[in-house]
């Protein structure tokens, strides 16, 4: 089953086109890294790009190296990651929680629609998300009262190490995070010795080992990095509106909704069971419950929401869902392939209002969850709890997929593929692209080039502030250029915004149209 799971996971990597903003983002930061060999220092479009720290870039320069620069090899990085997080909750699960309690854990996780949608999507918060399931996970095995002093040690260790990499993956929350989880774990539990059996002194070794290093190296070389990383990018981010992507409270909590498909219904009891205080003195349940609640909290009170965020909560879940599922009643444990059901019912009456959407592809999607929970609901009437559970994640880890891939249509348009692959064959290394009002993420990759932003700064404003050179702050000073190159009939190319494109044939500038996107113009200066 584990062998299936991981095969097909990777096979969908290719499904689709890198949608921007962020698929295209972190692909073409990869592909920089790959080719200039500076691996210190974050680049986006050429430009020092220091919003996030350097993990997911270099794992997927790394996958880039290995297998050539594409699609699935830049979404390589978090299929590995959402697959390593899907067998790492089955193991703790078992460890733990005994039983069949893993197995349950590791299906809900691989079919949780926002799980099995990030682990096929190029961005930062499926990998952080599973480099603290490691975390979570080595704890739980760490402290449980069954492992002894010496598996006690080596997984406090890996903790210590998940947390590094967390810190390398997305920033301070790998710390602050777990920290505050242990924190109110051991005043609720009553559990104030987990203190003493965290080995800080080795752990922290360990820790700054593995995340320091960068930190100090990029900082050498780029002195304005600590100040906008910790300050801007964490502080400012958290506590002030400057980011443009706050929510009411309960944001995440309505997002749970879809998120949790198809065990929503699962979720709430699994959740109310983990009050519960079991013998011995580690409360793993307890622990998860904690883990749960306080970074729901956390990222609700943040003035800065992305529906990515909540990724961290979900093995968490899933392994309360799992120990749930081992002992729910029948009646109970019915509900997710209903909610398959009504779904997938649901989705084939409104589907008609999704017109950029592949329809066969959709109604598939909606097929197989109702195919699939009518089968998991007999399954289960027939007292096969776990055949259940398999039909149940199929449906929904099918449903999630095959709705993804009915975007592709519309994913394609929005990324300008077919314009950036009108023209990259004639670009050089040298060759001028323009990108005029406008910086479309995807489309840099595509096209395999750096672009010159023109009259546009947006998230590369810090570094165009640093390196302002990279840029062409107005219209005018672009006007004069273009006319200066295309009066000696040296190529040159532009991505232009399409209301400035208007402006820019009743200026008279000598250009041709090669192609159009989603809401841009390609062009070229004519040659002599």
């Amino acid at each position: 089953m584990a062998a299936v799971f991981i095969l097909l996971s990777l096979l969908v990597l290719n499904l689709r086109t890198l949608i921007p903003p962020d698929e295209g983002r972190y692909a073409e930061m990869a592909r920089e890294m790959l080719l200039s060999g500076d691996w210190v220092t974050t680049r986006l479009n050429g430009i020092k790009y220091f919003e996030k720290p350097p993990l997911h870039t270099w794992m997927s320069a790394v996958s880039f190296a290995l297998f050539g620069i594409g699609d699935w090899q830049a979404r390589l990085w978090n299929g590995v990651c959402g697959i390593f997080g899907v067998l790492m909750v089955a193991y703790t699960g078992r460890r733990v929680f005994g039983g069949r309690a893993g197995l349950y854990a590791a299906l809900v996780l691989g079919s949780m629609l926002f799980w099995a949608a990030a682990s096929q999507f190029n961005s930062l918060d499926l990998p952080v998300a599973a480099t603290m399931a490691l975390a979570l996970c080595a704890l739980l095995i760490a402290q449980h009262d069954g492992s002894d002093m010496a598996q006690r040690r080596r997984w406090m260790l890996v903790c210590w190490a998940a947390m590094a990499l967390s810190l390398l993956a997305k920033g301070l929350i790998g710390i602050v995070l777990p920290g505050g989880v242990l924190f109110i774990y051991a005043l609720v539990s009553g559990d104030r010795g987990v203190w003493r059996r965290l080995y800080p002194v080795t752990g922290l070794l360990v820790f700054l080992l593995l995340a320091l290093p960068w930190f100090l190296l990029v900082a050498a070389r780029n002195p304005e990095q600590p100040q906008f990383f910790f300050i801007h990018e964490h502080w400012d981010r958290f506590f002030l509106k400057t980011h443009h992507r706050d929510g009411p409270w309960y944001y995440f909590l309505v997002l749970l909704l879809p998120a949790t498909m198809p065990w929503l219904a699962t979720l709430p009891a699994s959740l109310a069971a983990a009050r519960k205080r079991v013998e011995g003195r580690f409360q793993p349940a307890r622990l998860l419950l904690v883990w749960t609640i306080f970074i729901l909290l956390f990222f609700s009170y943040s003035s800065s929401k992305l529906p990515g965020y909540m990724l961290p909560v979900f093995p968490a879940m899933a392994l309360l869902a799992g120990v749930y599922l081992d002992r729910a009643s029948r009646i109970a444990a019915l509900s997710a392939p209903a909610l398959l059901v009504i779904v997938g019912v649901a989705g084939v009456v409104c589907m008609r209002i999704f017109p950029i959407i592949n329809l066969p592809l959709l109604g598939g999607a909606f097929g197989a969850a109702i195919v699939c929970g009518v089968a998991a609901g007999m399954a289960e009437w027939r007292g096969q709890r776990t055949a259940m559970v398999v039909l149940a994640a199929l449906g929904g880890w099918m449903l999630t997929q095959l709705s993804m891939t009915a975007y592709e249509t519309h994913g394609r348009q929005q990324a300008g593929r077919d314009a950036a692959l009108a023209i990259r064959a004639e670009l050089k290394y040298d060759t001028p692209v323009y990108s005029v009002g406008t910086y479309e993420q995807s489309m840099t990759f595509y096209m395999g080039h750096t672009v010159i932003p023109v009259a546009y700064s947006g998230e590369l404003d810090f570094g165009l502030q640093q390196e302002s050179w990279r840029g062409v702050a107005s219209m005018d000073e672009f006007y004069a250029r273009w006319l200066l190159s295309a009066g000696r009939g040296v190529p040159q190319y532009a991505i232009v915004r399409e209301d400035l494109y208007g402006v820019m044939r009743l200026r008279g500038l000598p250009m041709i149209e090669r192609a159009r996107g989603n809401g841009i113009v390609v062009v070229t200066s004519p040659l002599k």
